[in-house]
This record gives C-alpha cells, structure tokens and sequence, in this order.
C-alpha cells in the first residue's frame, strides 16, 4: 500500500482553526501505539509490511480484509501476532467442503440434566478471527460468515448474540489451486474493506526468516502493547479525522470513473470493464484514507492517503469482460490507469 509521495494543492488546515488543533493533538496522543504495535508485529512476522498496515488500516477502519496469496507467506502467523500484541482472543477457522455454518457461528445443543437447549457458541466469538481459504467452503458457510462480518452479531436460535468489539476477520484465498474451491460472489467479496495480495518475500527479508526459523535460544516475545479499549477509541477518532470537500471530489471521481471511464478519458477501459465500484467503495476509501491518515499521527486526509489504499479498496469491486480476461488484463491495470488518469487535487 505504499506509493510515492506527490504534490498536492489539499494541504494542511490552517494551524489557526482551533478545532483541527484540538483534534490533531488528540489523534497525535490516541495514535502514539501505532509504532510500537508496528515494532511488536514485526519481531515475528519479516518483511510484508504491507500486509502488515493493511490488518492495522482494516482494525482501524473496523472493516474486514481479505488476502490473498500462496500458502507460506505469514498470512496466519500475522494476524495472530497481532492478536497478541493487541491483547485480544483469536480464533482460526481452517474452511474445508463439509464445514456447516454451525461449525462458525454456533448451534444450540440439548442437555439432558436439564431437559433444555442451550447455547453453544462457534469460533466466530473472538475479538480476531481467520477464516483460512474461505473459497475452500459451501456458499452456506461462506454467508453465515459474512452475515456476521456484516451485522456484528450472530442468531443462535431464537437469540442474538453480539459479536466482541473490537472485531476483525481476515479471510485467505489460495490463487493457484482452484479444484473444490467456492469463489466468493462480488456481493460477498464486497463486505470485504481492503483486498490484498501478497508477494513473495524480498530475498534479503528471506535470508532474515531463514536465520531467525533455524536458529537455536528463545524465539522473541510478543508483548501486548494496546487494549481493546484503545482501539475502540481510535476508531471513533477515525472517522473524526478532517477530510477537505476536494478529497472527498477526487474520491468520487475514482469510484465514478470505474463505472463510466469514458467520462474521465478512459473509453479504451470502458470495454474491458462489466461493472464498476458500488458506493460502499465509496465509503472504503475514505475510511481507509482516514485510518492511514492517523496512522501518520495527522488530523487531516491528503490525496495521497487515497491512492496509497485505492489499489486495495478497488481492486475486488472491479468487473472483468470476457474480454479483458482473453487478454489476461486485470483489475490491478484498471486501477493503476485510472489513477494515472484522474486528476489529483
């Protein structure tokens, strides 16, 4: 999720307006855990540091994030040494074809000493929860998930049960076997807030992994460094974090032009393209251009936090012709056009 820096005519609020030094004090104070959360994530996990920004982005969006990538690329390992450094429950659910939606959510259970039903909550309670190459599961698995991602809560019977807060799924997709898979449909794969696809590593962040895996003494300690509650006050100052009326055009303009890129000068996409970014693109980026905004320990939204996220905000709510997959084009090249294109505010 990294770019290069750009000019820009958004810039800074003035120091003058006391309601943007106020609160970028407080995003200054509230966000001061990024760092060593950051620090504690990455004595376990080497490298893929856009992965790691990325789950960080999605915690703080409170938005769900969706990887994919080969199996041995640290996709588990990071999502659980985030739980560790956050101090929360985590979960994983490794989705295979005869998994039932009971065996997420939960299901009720007769107990004879009582002659009753009771509850018995599914691994879907807890603040973290992995839901390990989901295409790998019926489509009825796959909803009974999402509902919950969506909703924030799970019905078990005739009750409903409130999901932990904070709460995060990161969902894993195996790009190269396809054999007894379930691919997400667009409705469903567009719950999801970021996308992103992993890459190997670099082979000097290998050479890395390479020494701390067969090396004898201690492995390093993860230490919780944020509180739940932290994180539930950084989302709240989240959404307070200020965004310019030009941003918020350049953000509308990105989405607009996935549906009609002939109005941006982008009528050689307009073929490739089946069906453009809903709305809830709309909201993703803006969110997400938040949370990286206070990631910087900043008040304010620069257009530079939208392209830096809009690869894996647009990237899944992109449809493909036909014909763009005869010519093996992608969403990634859609994007990156658009971007080029669009003008920068």
């Amino acid at each position: 999720m990294e770019s290069q820096p750009l000019s820009s005519s958004v810039e800074a609020p003035q120091n003058g307006h006391p309601d943007i030094q106020a609160l970028t004090e407080r995003i200054v104070a509230a966000s001061a855990f990024v760092d060593p959360l950051r620090h504690e994530v990455g004595k376990v996990v080497v490298g893929q540091k856009n992965m790691v920004d990325t789950l960080l982005i999605g915690l703080l969006a409170d938005g769900h994030v969706l990887l994919e990538g080969v199996p041995g690329l640290a996709k588990t390992l990071a999502i659980h040494t985030l739980s560790q450094a956050v101090a929360v429950d985590f979960n994983r659910i490794q989705f295979t074809p005869d998994l039932l939606p009971a065996d997420v959510v939960g299901t009720m259970i007769y107990n004879q000493k009582e002659e009753a039903f009771t509850v018995s909550r599914g691994p879907i309670f807890s603040h973290f929860v992995l839901a390990d190459e989901i295409n790998r599961a019926p489509a009825k698995v796959q909803s009974a998930l999402l509902e919950a991602m969506q909703e924030r809560q799970v019905t078990i019977g005739a009750e409903t049960f409130p999901l932990p807060q904070p709460f995060l799924v990161l969902a894993t997709q195996n790009p190269v076997e396809q054999e007894g898979t379930y691919p997400l449909p667009e409705a469903q794969v567009d719950r999801f807030l970021l996308k992103t696809v992993i890459d190997y590593p670099t082979p000097e962040d290998e050479q890395q992994i390479l020494r701390s895996q067969v090396a004898s003494g201690p492995k390093p300690k993860v230490n919780a460094v944020v509180k739940p509650e932290q994180i539930r006050t950084a989302r709240e100052l989240v959404r307070e974090v200020y965004m310019d009326e030009k941003v918020e055009r350049y953000i509308v303009n990105l989405v607009h032009a996935t549906r009609r890129p002939e109005n941006h000068g982008l009528g050689h996409l307009a073929p490739l393209i089946s069906f453009g970014a809903s709305p809830r693109a709309s909201i993703g980026l803006a969110l997400a251009g938040k949370a990286r905004a206070f990631m910087a320990h900043r008040g304010y939204v620069i257009p530079e936090d939208i392209r830096a996220v809009a690869m894996d905000v647009l990237r899944h709510r992109i449809g493909l012709t036909f014909e763009a997959e005869a010519e093996d084009i992608r969403q990634e090249q859609i994007v990156t056009e658009i971007l080029d294109q669009v003008q920068v505010p």
